[in-house]
């Protein structure tokens, strides 16, 4: 079979999944489980196959044209190179593990056969993304993706949390595809052509007319589909979402999506220096915000949210310094490690009955009841800490060689101001990422307090896929030196000044984050005699970080003493903690400045429509019965009457015309 035909199934195998699992789900509720794992694993070997078979040489590129326009045609084509290859093996892996680890976490579910389709759909819109060479067709998987979320997201819709998280999510990133959607017109417009292959030969040949005003309106779709300031702010509502389609959006399709976008597009970006720095700028906003963000936040799964925000702001750094080689090594790195985060958080929401990390550090013994969870948890932390020997070492020191070139000159792909923002951002957010890190070890694990309740060992499709997804996060960064001849051919090792900075900058954050636990620690064991005990379902529902999906997939909440957490994130952030765990009142600001005045407006219209147009539709309608009424009373049924007022009518008649003949004689 032709690798072009193997390329073919990836995407098709898991729609067709999908559409035989929502057929079959609930006449036949026992292929559900086979119809979610099959398809998508059979994606993923040949995902593999196509990548073994590609080896990072020349691109395979094919297409067909789809239907006749007119003007700019649209193909049904592919075009794999060695960037689209190995996403590929990555999305199809990791959903491959979602539906695995999905058919424990939520075995008592009745809506797994619809959630099960919606995974498969959603790995399949991703696929077409990753592999379609003309942008028409990555356009479509791209609002599938979109749908798709919506309906992921709001899982749990009986609740408000999952709906209003469902709608931000729709909304925010629609308000980015809008301004996508014209650069991508306009860039067609300009090359003539839908076809990466003939938009990338004309930016080479300089044939765009406005580069500058393209690649900012494209940016702006990145930005809400990569959850990018300022259009981040649905990423962590989204947690109320079941924990796996948490861990598929963020390692593997969604919010992957605008990074690989800008990848394969990057001559696009970097034909106007003023879009990178504006790249730049936004990067490095997000990755500080976003990590001081995530100290604050008590929710488990909100942590890693606001991690995979600032982890996206590197791979963006990386694309602004024009490296796309180190932008996709960082994704595929994160994706290994932040899968394995977000289905470890649901191991241990599953076995403590809550997601708030205050309650969990008072329990004693969560990690000797889910040793699984435990330790591939820590490599995961180890990973998104950038510790080496472990993957997102590597990965992040290629973005921070990037940065660290183009800002000393050594590099012309971009700005130095580009490559300064950049580094200095990238190490900073090192720091602030191995606290955040930090803080949530030891919150989550060596917890004090009442016994962590015994569940018994938790379900082998869990606890299995998180060893499988530990492998990469410990051993993907030794593959940097072969990994670069799949990408531009440019080194991703490396350097003694940006190890030094960022693993020196990650080991302080991590030590100090240490060091103020262990005082946090003392002042709250030397408070406890004064806590007050409370029911054990209060205790551990306390924090406002519960979801929708604790009171489904977990046990019975465990009972914890009440009392203060030993929190090092106040100490870290001191006056700032409670701003940064409201997200620095973002929601707020945009309340105020967009969602007011548009339900003022529509308040306005509503009044208009029926108090000034329904008043006049009335008013015809009344006028019209008013004059019917009128009519009616004439209609007696009496004959003589009707002679009568004929006669008279003739009459009246008769005398006007007498009448107007003599005044036409006289005159």
């Amino acid at each position: 079979m032709s690798t072009t035909t193997l390329a073919v199934l990836v995407p098709l195998l898991p729609f067709l999944g999908a559409v035989a699992g929502l057929l079959l789900g609930r006449s036949a509720p026992g292929f559900v489980r086979p119809l979610a794992i099959l398809p998508t694993l059979a994606a993923a070997v040949l995902a593999v196959t196509v990548a073994v078979r590609q080896g990072g040489g020349q691109p395979i590129s094919t297409a067909t044209e789809l239907t006749p326009t007119g003007s700019v045609p649209i193909d049904l084509s592919l075009y794999i190179d060695g960037f689209a290859a190995l996403v590929a093996v990555l999305v199809g892996v990791v959903a491959t593990c979602v539906q695995l680890y999905s058919t424990a976490y939520l075995r008592e579910d009745p809506r797994y056969p619809s959630y099960a389709a919606l995974v498969s759909l959603f790995t399949s819109a991703m696929l077409l993304v990753v592999y379609s060479g003309d942008l028409m067709v990555l356009l479509v998987g791209w609002e599938v993706m979109g749908i798709c979320s919506y309906f992921l997201v709001g899982h749990y819709w009986e609740t408000e949390a999952a709906r209003s998280a469902s709608l931000k999510a729709f909304l925010v990133t629609k308000l980015g595809d809008v301004p996508f959607l014209i650069g991508l017109f306009a860039l067609a417009t300009d090359a003539g052509s839908f076809r990466i292959t003939k938009i990338l030969g004309t930016v080479a040949a300089g044939g765009l007319d406005h580069p500058t005003l393209i690649a900012l309106l494209l940016l702006a779709g990145v930005a809400g589909k990569s959850a990018q300031f300022p259009l981040h702010t649905w990423l962590p509502d989204a947690m109320a979402g079941p924990t796996p389609v948490s861990a598929l959006i963020h390692a593997a399709t969604m919010v992957a999506a605008g990074v690989y976008f800008v990848a394969r597009l990057l001559p696009v970006f970097a034909a106007s220096a003023a879009a990178l720095v504006v790249m730049a700028a936004m990067a490095a906003v997000t990755m500080v915000g976003s990590a001081l963000a995530a100290l604050a936040q008590d929710d488990i799964k909100r942590v890693l949210a606001y991690s995979t925000i600032g982890q996206l702001a590197y791979m963006t750094g990386a694309l602004a310094v024009g490296d796309r080689g180190a932008a996709v090594f960082h994704l595929l790195s994160h994706g290994a490690f932040k899968a394995l985060l977000f289905l470890g958080a649901g191991v241990i929401i599953h076995a403590a009955g809550t997601n708030s990390l205050a309650a969990m550090s008072r329990m004693d013994g969560l990690a000797k009841r889910i040793p699984d969870a435990f330790w591939t948890m820590t490599i995961a932390l180890l990973a998104l800490a950038a510790i080496p020997p472990f993957a997102g070492f590597f990965s992040k020191e290629a973005v921070l060689v990037a940065a660290e070139q183009t800002a000393t000159g050594h590099s012309d792909l971009a700005p130095a101001t580009a490559g300064w923002l950049v580094l200095i951002a990238g190490v900073l957010t090192a720091l602030l990422t191995a606290a955040y890190a930090a803080r949530l070890w030891l919150m989550a694990f060596p917890g004090r307090g009442a016994a962590a309740p015994d569940h018994g060992k938790e379900p082998f499709a869990m606890t299995g896929v998180l060893w499988l997804l530990a492998i990469p996060s410990v051993a993907f960064g030794l593959a940097a030196d072969s990994i670069a001849d799949w990408f531009d051919g440019r080194a991703l090792t490396p350097t003694l000044a940006t190890s030094v900075l960022g693993t020196g900058a990650a080991v302080i954050g991590a030590m100090l984050t240490y060091a103020l636990w262990q005082r946090a620690n003392a002042k709250t064991a030397a408070g406890v005699g004064a806590a007050v005990a409370v029911p054990a379902a209060v205790a551990a529902a306390e924090s406002a970080a519960e979801t929708p999906e604790v009171a489904e997939v977990t046990h019975d909440h465990p009972a914890v003493p009440a009392g203060p957490a030993a929190d090092p994130g106040k100490a870290l952030l001191g006056p700032l903690y409670p701003h940064a765990a409201d997200g620095f009142h973002l929601d707020a600001v945009y309340d105020r400045l967009f969602v007011r005045p548009v339900r003022a407006a529509a308040g306005l219209v509503r009044f208009l429509d029926r108090e000034v147009v329904d008043t006049y539709v009335r008013g015809a309608g009344s006028g019209t019965r008013l004059l019917g009424g009128l009519v009616r009373r004439a209609q007696t049924g009496n004959v003589q009457s009707y002679l009568s007022a004929l006669l008279a009518g003739a009459v009246v008649l008769a005398i006007a015309t007498a009448v107007l003949a003599n005044v036409n004689a006289g005159s």
